[in-house]
């Protein structure tokens, strides 16, 4: 991802106020920015939401089609997890094929929530073997200030919550008919955090991602269970870093997940 000049120059100041333990916009090294989720926008989506996260802001959506199942799980729909970083949410972003940004955003969000059995697959079977229901997480970003990794998490299972499964009459969905709701057994949260100079700190918005020599994402459910890992960039994470950060992450996944 292209960066601009004037973040390039206020790295080096993200640097010196963490040296000082203070962080540019004034929140502790484990706080969060001020996240709004507003739910039910969009009536052709069979559940979405729209996540600020600061001044981030992601919407997602959820649609479920009909499919084969996979020859190795017969009984077992599945999910599929996309995003778009479109350039209405950043000069930094381009039209075209998806970025490998774009699709390490959506395969860390769809492990988050595929590892930690957030949805029973064999609900959405419809005929063994045959037919199964395909639910897509579809993720669009729509202003970027840092830390898209959460944002997006936030979204796809605030859009999975609200989710409807279709209802199916003679092998076919009935269009704005239902079944019932989509059950989850467990909420997912990712836990993003920047490694800046030796301080690890939560939610980095874009000035601190500048600064960042790391990055470490882990998602945590409910049950204290972490579903997934992903590291970033080339900087080094310590094993007390690691420690912390999930630490941190059960903490504050507590308190966002209550507004899901």
């Amino acid at each position: 991802m292209q960066k601009d000049v004037l973040l390039e120059l206020n790295a080096e100041k993200v640097l010196n106020n963490l040296k000082e333990g203070k962080r540019n916009n004034g929140r502790k090294v484990d706080e969060y920015r001020k996240i709004t989720i507003e739910k039910d926008l969009y009536k052709n989506a069979e559940g979405c939401a729209k996540v600020k996260l600061g001044d981030t802001e992601v919407i997602a959506g959820v649609k479920f089609s009909l499919g084969t199942p996979y020859p190795d799980s017969p009984k077992q729909g599945t999910i599929s997890v996309g995003a778009e970083l479109i350039p209405l949410a950043s000069p930094f972003f381009e039209t075209g094929p998806p970025s490998m940004e774009s699709i390490e955003l959506a395969r860390v969000v769809d492990r988050g929530i595929r590892e930690s059995k957030a949805v029973d697959f064999e609900k959405l079977c419809i005929t063994e073997g045959e037919q199964v229901l395909i639910g897509f997480i579809d993720m669009y970003a729509i202003n970027f200030d840092g830390n898209l990794f959460d944002a997006s998490a936030i979204a796809a299972i605030s859009a999975l919550n609200e989710a409807k499964l279709p209802k199916i009459e003679n092998d076919k969905i009935v269009e704005k008919e239902y079944s019932g709701k989509l059950k989850l057994k467990r909420k997912p949260l990712l836990s993003t955090f920047a490694k800046i100079g030796n301080v690890l700190v939560v939610d980095p918005d874009l000035m601190e991602e500048t600064a960042m020599q790391a990055r470490f994402s882990v998602a945590t459910t409910e049950d204290n269970f972490v579903s997934a890992f992903q590291k970033g960039l080339s900087g080094a994470i310590k094993k007390e870093d690691v420690d912390n950060a999930i630490d941190t992450a059960f903490k504050t996944s507590k308190e966002i997940r209550k507004n899901i």
